[in-house]
């Protein structure tokens, strides 16, 4: 964990890893196992669980949750307070009224693919990817895949658009989408 800055107030399990020139701040948690890549920034209060593996140059803002089975590929951003879920059934009790353990859950993780971006307050449901240099539209409930380049807005969330890396050219089909970001 040489040559990155963490916070005094940051929680980094000694069994964790974080990259080169990444940046750890205020009240951050990285559980055992989970990896941050190089130049990375995760902002103040974010949740990185057990064995989460997060790519490198990767944006995390503040009160993000990112929960075990989570795989966070390079160039992601993850907005505020936004939360990816990784139990498909999620309950405290048995029904026999006896505390859950790990025999009883099924682990479920979410995929965020190369340059995505998650908007403010998106909840992404167990088992989903969202591809790559997608936008997830701010409040989102994403509760299937999102294709490469989509934006994908709402409750449940629904793709309305394609865009190009850039984002900020956006037409109806990805066949549409015409940027010169693209032939780079």
């Amino acid at each position: 964990m040489a040559d990155c800055y963490i916070h005094p107030t940051a929680d980094i399990s000694p069994f964790a890893s974080v990259g080169s020139g990444s940046e750890i701040w205020h009240q951050v948690q990285v559980r055992e196992g989970a990896c941050i890549g190089d130049h990375c920034i995760l902002g103040k209060n974010v949740y990185i669980d057990v064995d989460v593996h997060v790519g490198n140059r990767v944006k995390i803002e503040n009160n993000a949750s990112v929960f075990k089975g989570a795989s966070v590929e390079d160039g992601v951003f993850i907005g505020p307070g936004a939360m990816l879920t990784n139990d498909l059934y999620p309950r405290a009790i048995r029904p026999d009224g006896a505390l859950k353990g790990p025999e009883d859950w099924t682990l479920s993780g979410t995929h965020l693919r190369e340059g995505a971006s998650v908007g403010a307050g998106v909840v992404i449901l167990p088992g989903v990817t969202v591809g790559k240099w997608a936008l997830l539209g701010a409040g989102a409930v994403v509760t299937r895949d999102v294709p490469d380049y989509a934006v994908a807005v709402g409750s449940p969330a629904r793709v309305i658009a394609y865009v190009c890396p850039c984002a900020r050219t956006r037409a109806s089909t990805l066949a549409e989408v015409r940027c010169a970001c693209l032939n780079s």
